[in-house]
């Protein structure tokens, strides 16, 4: 049967203590130093991932670091950790491989991972990519922005998936600026996206400044900490965080019931798959870069289609036909590992409806005052 891997770790520690919970008494440093020595974990075996074209199973294997450690510990130490885990899914079988999360970010993205295994390497980002921008666009709609004519922002413009992203929201959006830290780069993602679409586009590297008119924001930094805050959004902004660890603070969340924040990259998997892991999703839905691994699978393309940080747009559009043609579709939108239900989005919308509507108000009674 054909097959694949994906490659997985802990986002923070709390992850380390559901798996392993004879550790959650211990200081959090001292199980950071065990997880550095625990060997790469095979987590689960799984089943039933179908299409009308193939049937496929595969394997989660763990890298046992956080998110945190893949930052600050020696690159050449982390990417070792990861080549370990990789060879874990070799052991197994594997035909392919997928990199989730900070495995798919650490060092030249994936091409000294793939360098050093027998098997094909792939971080997932050309889906990600894709359904990103679909859940973007389908939320903004639902939120009453059309999205040729709302202001949209992307934050981290100049990394491989934020890039393709603007390339690609270029050739739908009037009004687009590109958010990133290094102006010189914002520069030249804008003077490609001007020749390819005639669009000219706002860069700045002043995030909060950017988000101040926002009615829709793609994230995808590679930042450890929340980068966006409870008053940086517009009331009735959408926001598409596609970023792991969260661009998007969960305080943002509790406290701004007139904004839709939306997990970006999730996807209904065809047939009667089964994980056996739980990673926080509903039952036959995965992330967009694990979908991307079993594509490659279903189609028996043993190659490592998504790797380093040289993404295209072609990319994105063949990896969208394949998924088209073997039955993944988007999923609901979630937040904060909650469905985020049709219900909600409506209070949502009225909310921001009536904060509008009292700024507004506030600024005529002081035009008023001023003209008294």
């Amino acid at each position: 049967m054909d097959n694949f891997a994906f490659i997985v770790h802990a986002i923070d520690i709390s992850d380390v203590f559901r798996k392993f919970k004879f550790l959650k008494n211990m200081p959090e440093g001292i199980v950071e130093k065990i997880m550095e020595k625990v060997p790469p974990q095979k987590l689960s075996h799984i089943t039933g991932v179908k299409s009308p074209y193939n049937e496929v199973e595969g394997w989660f294997v763990g890298c046992t670091l956080t998110t945190r450690q893949m930052m600050r510990l020696p690159e050449d130490f982390v990417i070792k950790k990861i080549i370990q885990t990789g060879k874990l899914a070799e052991k197994l079988g594997a035909k392919i491989v997928g990199l989730g999360a900070f495995t798919a970010v650490v060092g030249d993205a994936g091409i000294t991972v793939a360098k050093n295994l027998n098997i094909p390497v792939t971080t997932g980002n050309s889906y990600t990519v894709a359904t990103a921008l679909q859940g973007a666009k389908k939320a903004a709609e639902i939120m009453g922005h059309d999205i040729k004519n709302a202001d949209v922002v992307i934050i981290g413009a100049t990394g491989s998936i934020g890039r393709v992203c603007a390339e690609l929201a270029a050739r739908e959006c009037r009004f687009l600026t590109l958010v990133g830290r290094k102006t010189e780069k914002l520069e030249q993602v804008a003077e490609k996206i001007l020749r390819d679409t005639g669009l000219a586009v706002k860069i700045t590297s002043n995030i909060h400044k950017a988000l101040k008119k926002a009615d829709v924001v793609i994230t995808v930094t590679s930042s450890v900490d929340s980068i966006i805050d409870v008053d940086d959004l517009k009331p009735g902004a959408v926001v598409c965080d596609v970023a792991r660890p969260r661009d998007v603070s969960k305080e943002v969340a509790e406290k701004r019931d007139d904004v839709l924040i939306i997990e970006g990259g999730i996807v209904e998997v065809p047939g009667d798959v089964n994980f056996n892991f739980n990673f926080g999703f509903p039952p036959k839905t995965s992330y967009a870069c694990m979908a991307e691994t079993m594509i490659l699978a279903l189609e028996q393309r043993y190659e490592s289609f998504t790797l380093g940080r040289d993404l295209t747009v072609a990319q994105v559009e063949e990896i969208s036909k394949l998924a088209d043609k073997h039955g993944f579709k988007l999923a609901g939108f979630r937040s904060f590992e909650r469905e985020v239900k049709p219900e909600t989005i409506e209070a949502i919308k009225k909310n921001a409806h009536k904060k509008l509507l009292g700024s507004q108000d506030k600024t005529h009674q002081g035009s008023v005052k001023n003209e008294g």
